[in-house]
């Protein structure tokens, strides 16, 4: 008998041995973003989980995060991660849509889902299946990684009050918005973040867009352009994480959950920063400049880019049914989630407005 509770004595000291030195593994990762380290919130997001990876592991499991400055390489993540260049990265998923068009509903479409319905339809409505459907490919897990809500239509010169003002007006707008602002008649141009101010001051453009008051305010362009047209191409830009998939099977198990958790966090973390700075910037902006004017494009106007939208997405589907699945997937959860929404947060905005006056 004694024998026997020694070995039990003598089992129980080695599990809890392999335990610990399980847990105090040193895993060294480094992590490649799309953005320079001073762009926040966007570069905050994985500074953020580094740091409380570190905290959880007891400072056994570092990432280094790398800004665009140091591995020159902004649009390059997904390749990097990829070929293990490094474990993981943060951008944005529609960066990929020359590699893989589908990249593109898992950060927004125009006139797509807002961030609460779009967070339900990853967690609650088969999103992130889907998503690990198109990255599987790629060899990287993917993962929502911050959301900036709905991103503003841009700065104008001059005001919009017809589709015949689209007609060859000069603009820097992305991704799908681009190509539907194409079918529209605008000359579309992608210039470097570092040259916008310029060609918009000498007018080079007559128009950009870029994300919100939290961001556009270091940017400056409420110094030139007095036209801020409210948004419709962007209604919930997701970033998102990229995890190599080996390094990630090599994790000991404890790491991934404290990982994924801490990436969770801070994904949520960040549509509050970002929702904080624009509230503050905006307040900022209006003392800088009083003749700017919020704007939302005239009805004829909308409806032509929501129809030039739905042939730009059908002309896709066309071709790939995995696109036609998601397409259809988002629909049929938005059509219920817009509901909700309607009856929650807009009819009570309208309440709150209506007491308020």
């Amino acid at each position: 008998m004694k024998r026997l509770k020694s070995i039990f004595v003598l089992a129980a000291a080695a599990t809890l041995l392999a335990s610990n030195a399980h847990a105090a593994k040193k895993v060294r990762w480094k992590l490649a973003m799309t953005w320079p380290s001073t762009l926040t919130p966007l570069a905050d997001a994985p500074v953020k989980v580094a740091k409380l990876v570190k905290q959880m592991s007891g400072g056994n499991f570092i990432i280094q995060v790398h800004g665009k400055e140091k591995h020159k390489a902004a649009l390059g993540i997904l390749d990097m991660v990829k070929n293990g260049q490094y474990q993981m990265g943060h951008s944005a998923s529609y960066y990929w849509k020359g590699k893989d068009i589908k990249t593109v509903f898992f950060t927004t479409v125009p006139f797509g889902m807002t961030a609460q319905e779009q967070y339900a339809w990853f967690y609650y409505g088969g999103g992130m299946e889907l998503m690990k459907e198109v990255y599987d490919k790629f060899r990287v897990h993917s993962y929502p990684g911050g959301n900036t809500g709905v991103q503003m239509g841009g700065w104008f010169k001059k005001q919009i009050n017809s589709l015949e003002d689209l007609q060859g007006l000069k603009m820097r707008i992305p991704g799908l918005a681009g190509e539907v602002f194409a079918k529209l008649g605008v000359n579309v141009t992608n210039i470097p973040a570092g040259e916008l101010y310029t060609s918009l001051d000498r007018g080079t453009i007559d128009a950009l867009e870029w994300v919100g008051p939290g961001m556009d305010i270091k940017m400056g362009f409420h110094k030139i352009a007095p036209y801020y047209y409210t948004g419709w191409h962007e209604p919930a830009s997701e970033m998102h994480y990229l995890i190599n998939k080996r390094a990630f099977k090599r994790l000991p198990d404890e790491y991934k959950t404290m990982l994924l958790t801490a990436m969770k966090a801070v994904t949520a973390d960040m549509g509050y920063q970002n929702f904080a700075m624009s509230a503050k910037a905006w307040s900022e902006m209006k003392k800088v400049n009083l003749k700017i004017q919020v704007k939302t494009f005239p009805e004829p106007v909308l409806k032509a880019m929501k129809k030039a939208t739905d042939e730009v997405l059908q002309g896709y589907a066309k071709n790939d049914p995995l696109f036609q699945k998601i397409y259809n997937s988002q629909q049929k959860f938005m059509e219920k989630a817009r509901k909700w929404s309607e009856i929650g947060e807009f009819h009570y905005l309208q309440t709150s407005q209506a007491v308020k006056e």
